[in-house]
């Protein structure tokens, strides 16, 4: 079968603080697990708050701020990991929305961590680690601050629509699902009518194994080697996806790759209320996919006008 798996270093960001080792811990095992080099970078701003209430406090520098904490990050990863792990160190100026994709052009995976913020602002923090992946066009880890390697981290589940949107995210869940010797878990949210008398057969029930059938047509025969479950349900398919998350150790999604991020509010809601690492894989849109769009909201009678 074709495939658009990237190859090149595993990316992972570095803020400096304690929660964020074990974000690079993540990293060093998927870095190890694929034998690709590990790239630490660390974003930073060139200038540094300033409080009128301490004028006479002198704030340590910010690009000193991110050598320290990528020397940490070193000092970690040769303390837990050795010399094995092949291990570069970047810090670069400016926001990491804007950092962190031109580091990961070549990468074959970007691990960031999740935000402590509550409420609205994570999803705010969900959307921004979308318009990761959009820009940088590879697949993007999100992992909890307080992750610990569990017997779960065998345990993969991807979440697929039917569309084309969820191609890449099946490639990559089956390629994870395989490096980790473990089952993986397909989940497909299919709407379910109520109270419909021509119903009474479960037709909506065929859809969606039909749906599921389709979508992983051939992958199983490539990664035989990988127990599939498929779980259908009439669930919203946050909530189903957030179940699942609690039994797996990683999640992974589609979403549109791009210049611009794409609001998807299923992808931004999932990502936000998720408690295990979240893989957001992008989809590459073909030439054929954005002809067949356009033809889809072409008019199909003449368009008046009015003129005033």
């Amino acid at each position: 079968m074709g495939t658009w798996a990237r190859t090149g270093p595993v990316v992972v960001e570095v803020d400096g603080s304690a929660e964020n080792f074990h974000v690079v811990d993540y990293a060093c095992l998927e870095a190890a697990r694929s034998g690709a080099e590990l790239v630490l970078v660390a974003p930073y701003q060139a200038h540094s708050s300033f409080n009128p209430m301490t004028p006479g406090y002198q704030p340590q520098p910010p690009a000193e701020l991110a050598a320290a904490a990528l020397r940490d990050a070193v000092a970690h990863v040769r303390h837990h990991y050795g010399y094995e792990l092949q291990t570069t160190a970047v810090s670069e100026e400016g926001a990491r929305l804007k950092v962190l994709p031109h580091a990961a052009r070549h990468a074959r995976l970007l691990v960031v961590g999740r935000t402590k913020t509550r409420g609205p602002q994570r999803l705010v923090a969900a959307q921004g680690n979308i318009f990761l992946t959009a820009r940088t066009g590879c697949p993007v880890i999100v992992v909890p601050l307080n992750w610990r390697p569990t017997l779960l981290d065998r345990k993969v589940a991807v979440g697929i629509d039917g569309t084309p949107l969820s191609l890449e995210a099946v490639e990559f869940a089956f390629r994870a699902a395989a490096d980790r010797e473990g089952d993986l878990t397909v989940v497909h949210a299919q709407h379910a009518p109520r109270h419909d008398p021509d119903d009474v057969e479960g037709s909506w029930v065929r859809r969606g194994e039909l749906t599921v059938s389709e979508t992983l047509a051939g992958w199983d025969e490539e990664y035989p080697e990988v127990k599939v479950t498929r779980f259908l349900t009439a669930k919203p398919v946050v909530e189903a996806l957030v179940h699942e998350g609690v039994h797996v150790g990683l999640v992974v999604l589609g979403a549109r790759a791009g210049l611009l991020p794409v609001g998807d509010p299923v992808a931004r809601r999932a990502v936000a209320a998720m408690t295990c690492p979240v893989a957001i894989v992008p989809h590459h849109v073909t030439a054929e996919e954005r002809d067949r769009r356009y033809r889809a909201v072409e008019p199909t009678t003449d368009v008046v006008v009015p003129t005033y």
